[in-house]
């Protein structure tokens, strides 16, 4: 009789939890980045009254007699499944999906989490706002961030400027237009002049009137390409760079030839620029003779040239001109370049990526990569230990973090957005219904269970 008791006891304890946890679950239904819980039941210790006996010749075999002594929770169980992603607009704000949780640190204490509801605070930490924890990543250091190292506090200040660079090189892409027509007069062998301009007939029976440079029957009218380049203190300056087709191959055995020099006057090996303050730059050029093959393809002749420029508030600089990757097919010119170095510049916006890279976005009009965030990954993201504000920690079953990037480990972040609360609301109401319907059960078996007891007490009245 005593049996029931406990048993009902047992039951009403184990679904009062379960009835814990569902409260808990529909209070953090609009937390971000919660993940429910759920209960699962196991029957505890049964009591043997007659033990099982093996099958002999003459009589088969019985079953154990044993009565339950009711039931316990067997598991606390958290459910690290996705949940939806809710667009914010906030541009500091990072979603997560998929077997992963952000690293945020306090001193010594390492936490991990889904709530991505990350900013910036007044010294550029990016942090978890309602705690002040610093998320933690890989600081970028000349726009590039090294992923191996161990990872740290992301801290991007406001205002943050960028040095200026000088160019360096200049990477020249695209294609020459093998059909480009040939010079076939002249009208005078002199130089252009605004006072003295040449009229140039083309072997496609056109003509142009030319007031600047020198121009050669068999050349091709030069395609000017405009440099930008940077001097050591960022000032900007713009350098006209001519392509001429110089010979051409009617043999169709060795390919044409194409130089590059500062003027239309393939010969010439300086220039100077009149500058928006009033200064001259002066550029120097070893006209560049480029063999291109039947196919149209660079062989040969000098694939990197150096233009040398000097400005009268800088000294000398040099810059190396990659002309190996330029092809000549007919058609278009369509050629290009591009140059490193940049003016300075302040720090006026960031971004962040699927892959949590940040890019910062500069008033000299370049973006590079200021950091990255760190994600962490556990065998058994549910043996996590909760410690409150939807922060969790190590725990023995949990396994120790894998902290890489999230392409690395497989999962996205959805920048301007925050994940969503796991919980299913129809799910809990059905499981609390459930709940209370086992509850009742279970306090009709004790009230039962009291009847009986008092019955038998009253039959020595």
């Amino acid at each position: 009789m005593m049996r029931s008791l406990f048993s009902g006891v047992s039951g009403l304890k184990s679904h009062q939890t379960r009835m814990d946890v569902i409260g808990n679950n529909i209070a953090n239904v609009n937390t971000t980045g919660f993940k429910s819980s759920r209960v699962t039941f196991a029957d505890t210790l049964s009591q043997t009254q007659t033990a099982a006996s093996a099958p002999t010749d003459n009589l088969g075999g019985t079953n154990p007699k044993q009565i339950g002594l009711g039931v316990g929770v067997a598991s606390i169980d958290l459910l690290f499944t996705d949940a939806s992603a809710q667009s914010t607009g906030k541009n500091t704000d990072l979603a997560l999906s998929g077997n992963g949780l952000f690293v945020v640190k306090n001193g010594n204490e390492t936490y991990y989490t889904r709530d991505g509801a990350f900013e910036f605070d007044a010294d550029g930490n990016y942090v978890l706002p309602g705690s002040g924890l610093f998320v933690q990543g890989w600081m970028g250091e000349n726009g590039t961030v090294n992923t191996t190292g161990a990872v740290t506090n992301i801290q991007i200040a406001s205002g943050k400027g960028m040095a200026a660079k000088a160019t360096s090189m200049a990477t020249y892409a695209n294609n020459l237009n093998s059909e480009v027509p040939s010079i076939t007069k002249v009208s005078s062998t002199n130089a252009a002049t605004p006072t003295n301009p040449v009229t140039v007939t083309l072997s496609d029976g056109s003509t142009v009137t030319e007031t600047t440079g020198k121009y050669t029957v068999g050349h091709s009218l030069p395609q000017v390409t405009n440099l930008t380049i940077y001097d050591s203190l960022g000032s900007k300056h713009t350098v006209p760079v001519y392509f001429t087709r110089t010979k051409v191959d009617d043999t169709g055995k060795t390919g044409n030839e194409w130089t590059v020099s500062l003027s239309p006057d393939v010969t010439e090996t300086t220039s100077s620029v009149k500058e928006s303050d009033g200064s001259t730059t002066d550029y120097t050029l070893t006209p560049s003779k480029l063999q291109f093959d039947t196919n149209g393809k660079y062989t040969s002749g000098t694939g990197n040239a150096t233009l040398a420029l000097k400005n009268g508030s800088t000294s000398t600089q040099t810059v190396t001109l990659n002309l190996s990757a330029l092809t000549q097919y007919a058609g278009s010119s369509t050629i290009n370049g591009t140059t490193d170095g940049n003016g300075a510049g302040t720090l006026k916006s960031v971004a962040i990526d699927s892959s949590g890279v940040i890019t910062g976005t500069y008033t000299n009009g370049i973006k590079q990569s200021e950091a990255q965030v760190a994600i962490a990954q556990f065998t058994n993201a549910s043996g996590l230990e909760k410690t409150g504000n939807s922060l969790y920690q190590v725990s023995n079953n949990s396994g120790t973090p894998n902290v890489k990037t999230a392409s690395d480990l497989g999962v996205t972040i959805t920048p301007s957005a925050l994940e969503m609360s796991n919980v299913d609301i129809a799910n809990e109401f059905s499981d609390m219904i459930i709940t209370q319907r086992g509850f009742q059960s279970n306090s009709k078996i004790i009230t039962v269970g009291d009847e009986m007891l008092e019955t038998l007490i009253n039959m020595k009245r």
